[in-house]
């Protein structure tokens, strides 16, 4: 059995989705983001870099959201095989996600970590622009490859976090995101709402009856998402 160590509407989210769609075992660890429990020695051994979340398997613990989706999609199935005609594009939208869309997201959350406070507006500005660019890409590429974004895959599930994240979070930051922009995604993402890994994953960590489509701040009945 795997051992997923997440914290509420964290990144973790996404490999939860994945797991409980795909009816892969799994336990869950709290990593307690109040009392900073990310920089741990006992997590950061799993860890090094501190961040949510880490995947323990039998081969050993990994993380970076991409990656393990990745292994996951390798290890069960879950992702076009090497010669599948799908499976360049489905390279191509995970690294997307994962390297650029994902990134760009961090820098809108902690703009403290990037650039001088007097700067913050200016960034928030290009960042959010560049995120509705992010969207529209991913709103076409849904479109161009419906069998890669469903609700069983792994691009719609990574997809559907951040934009869950992008219209609540920082909370006290200028609105920019709205979903109804994306139609394929706003369809999307109402039918992954629907589903029973969907419900189970937002009972768990407290995140509303429609966790993609109308998303709420959440109210984990354990640790915090912030």
């Amino acid at each position: 059995m795997y051992t997923l160590h997440y914290a509420p509407d964290n990144a973790s989210l996404i490999i939860r989705l994945v797991l409980d769609t795909a009816g892969i075992a799994y336990q869950t660890t709290l990593v307690d983001r109040a009392v900073r429990a990310q920089d741990s020695a006992a997590y950061r051994r799993l860890n090094p870099a501190g961040l949510i979340p880490t995947l323990e398997t039998p081969h050993g613990a990994i993380s970076e959201t991409g990656a393990i989706l990745l292994w996951l999609g390798d290890t069960h199935h879950l992702a076009p095989p090497s010669d599948h005609p799908t499976h360049l594009p489905f390279l191509q939208w995970l690294f997307f996600l994962a390297n650029t869309v994902h990134a760009d997201l961090r820098q809108l959350f902690y703009p403290q970590l990037y650039v001088p406070t007097d700067a913050t507006p200016g960034h928030h500005a290009l960042l959010s622009a560049r995120m509705i660019r992010h969207f529209t890409l991913l709103d076409s590429a849904a479109a161009d490859h419906p069998g890669l974004f469903t609700a069983q895959g792994l691009l719609l599930p990574y997809t559907a976090a951040l934009m869950r994240w992008s219209a609540l979070y920082p909370a006290n930051a200028p609105r920019w995101f709205s979903l109804s922009t994306y139609p394929t995604l706003a369809v999307l993402l109402a039918h992954l709402d629907a589903t029973p890994a969907a419900r189970t994953v937002a009972m768990a960590e407290g995140l509303g009856p429609l966790p993609f489509s109308a998303p709420i701040l959440p109210r984990p009945p354990e640790g915090t998402a912030l």
